[in-house]
């Protein structure tokens, strides 16, 4: 007698990967990553909340999840006031009464090195983006758990785990930036999932500002994939996170570099002491 070959596990459906009738919270919304991503939701049928610093930015984005048939609450904010964050909460709520995903993508910190840092600058970095990013998911948390689906997404970024020069305000608070991720997945679980997206070099516009050809190409030529990552490879990657078909998935933090395990921006910086002292 033949045995029975177990069947196939049944494949995701499209609508597996629908937003309808969510409604998303995205900040740095106004341009590169957040804006890629919040259209992204809007194409899925989400309705979103858009928080930036500037208010024309932001209306641009605006229009392009109305022009999606969706709605799009704009909320102009200055991020790096933490007192902020109860605001957008209580308008997104008033607004919609509901809210089911909250992508954190407001942050950064410039290059500096090392003997330039200051405690004064690691603070505002960390402030900005863990402080604040830590608590607009803690003001959330409550109508995330009403949801029954509630979701967060966190840009991170690859300098978590790598190192480099000039990183080390950059490196260290998207490490511990990654770390409340994982943390936060263990408190919110199972009511809601947390997850992150760590980006290596993005192809924004404000990248393609200070990018020469010849940088472009080392950093082409020292990624495996031979290109860089998109914000529309971002994009599609939050909306999978924040959708039915990653139920199962929470405090991860997906690693999107094309492959690459090591900076791949060249640095010219000095040694603090010539290898032929001693």
């Amino acid at each position: 007698m033949t045995p029975a070959v177990p069947s196939a596990p049944p494949a995701a459906s499209a609508d597996e990967f629908r937003l309808d009738g969510y409604v998303a919270l995205v900040t740095g919304a106004g341009r590169g990553i957040g804006a890629a991503i919040a259209q992204a939701y809007a194409r899925a049928g989400a309705d979103l909340v858009l928080v930036a610093r500037t208010a024309t930015d932001l209306g641009a984005v605006a229009a392009s999840v109305q022009a999606l048939g969706r709605t799009a609450l704009v909320i102009p904010a200055d991020l790096t006031d933490v007192s902020q964050v109860v605001k957008i909460v209580e308008r997104a709520i008033a607004e919609h009464g509901r809210l089911d995903i909250v992508v954190n993508n407001a942050g950064g910190a410039m290059p500096a090195s090392y003997l330039d840092t200051t405690p004064e600058a690691l603070d505002e970095a960390f402030h900005f983006n863990v402080a604040v990013p830590f608590e607009l998911i803690k003001r959330a948390t409550p109508y995330l758990l009403d949801s029954g689906r509630g979701s967060v997404v966190n840009i991170t970024s690859r300098m978590d785990r790598l190192t480099a020069r000039g990183m080390v305000t950059y490196g260290t608070v998207k490490a511990a930036f990654t770390q409340l991720t994982r943390l936060l997945a263990v408190e919110l679980a199972p009511g809601v999932r947390v997850n992150g997206i760590a980006p290596g070099v993005v192809d924004t516009d404000g990248l393609k500002a200070v990018l020469t050809d010849e940088l472009r190409a080392q950093i082409v030529s020292a990624t495996p994939l031979h290109r860089l990552a998109t914000v529309a490879d971002v994009a599609s990657t939050a909306r999978w996170l924040a959708s039915p078909a990653a139920s199962y998935v929470t405090g991860k933090i997906i690693e999107l570099d094309g492959g690459a395990e090591a900076p791949v921006f060249p640095h010219d910086t000095p040694d603090l002491r010539p290898a032929n002292k001693q």
